[in-house]
């Protein structure tokens, strides 16, 4: 019981950090800060995070390992190629927009600079994955000839976190699914073998949004009573 309840806090002060990196970037939080927000002493932090850069490079791998539980929903899936991949691209922005700890992960990594302590490299499993979509789409079919997996793949990553970086300076993300569907009638036209933009995406918005994955797992409610009891 003693392990939950540490969990427990360990979670409640990244999430903590991850609002306040968010809002204020690594240079602008302090231990202090996070002390402040979350009621829990400066000693209390420094026990479960060593240091502040702990703390940062705890939310950026919390931030990388959100990504493998949402690949596995859609890749495991039975629809075409493609439609995981814009299914996957959906579920991504949304927890971009939504989840505070994806984006505090994706604003530190910018700010990695600020930050004593190594970083994973991102957007390499990613261009991987895209790749691996888009060889599976030309063995079925769906893809145009021409389009070579790899190159059109690292293009593909390139547009999509490009969008992100834009929507966020623009409007925090607020309209990044409308942005999302536009980049898709684009991409589309040139990556479907038979282009079908439009009809591609009510598919996947039909078939997805109400069993798009959590980006952290659940925790059982039992669990958390008696910890807290």
């Amino acid at each position: 019981m003693r392990r939950v309840r540490a969990n427990l806090t360990r979670r409640a002060l990244l999430e903590t950090a991850a609002q306040l990196f968010d809002e204020r970037g690594y240079a602008g939080t302090s231990i202090s800060d996070i002390s402040a927000l979350s009621g829990r002493t400066s000693g209390a932090i420094y026990f479960h995070y060593a240091s502040k850069e702990k703390l940062a490079l705890a939310v950026v791998e919390e931030h990388f390992a959100s990504w493998p539980r949402m690949i596995e929903h859609h890749r495991s899936s039975a629809r075409p190629a493609l439609e995981k991949l814009v299914a996957l691209s959906f579920t991504v922005a949304r927890a971009f927009r939504d989840d505070v700890v994806v984006r505090a992960g994706s604003r530190l990594w910018m700010e990695r600079k600020a930050i004593a302590a190594p970083l994973p490299t991102p957007f390499v499993e990613w261009i991987e994955v895209v790749t691996e979509l888009l060889i599976e789409a030309r063995a079925n079919g769906e893809l145009a000839a021409g389009v070579e997996p790899v190159p059109a793949a690292h293009s593909v990553v390139c547009a999509f976190f490009g969008l992100h970086t834009v929507s966020d300076a623009l409007d925090g993300r607020e309209h990044i699914e409308q942005h999302l569907r536009d980049l898709w009638r684009l991409l589309l036209n040139a990556l479907q073998a038979h282009p079908d933009p439009a009809a591609l995406l009510d598919r996947v918005h039909t078939a997805t949004e109400p069993d798009s994955p959590p980006t952290q797992p659940p925790l059982d409610e039992a669990v958390l009573t008696r910890a807290e009891a």
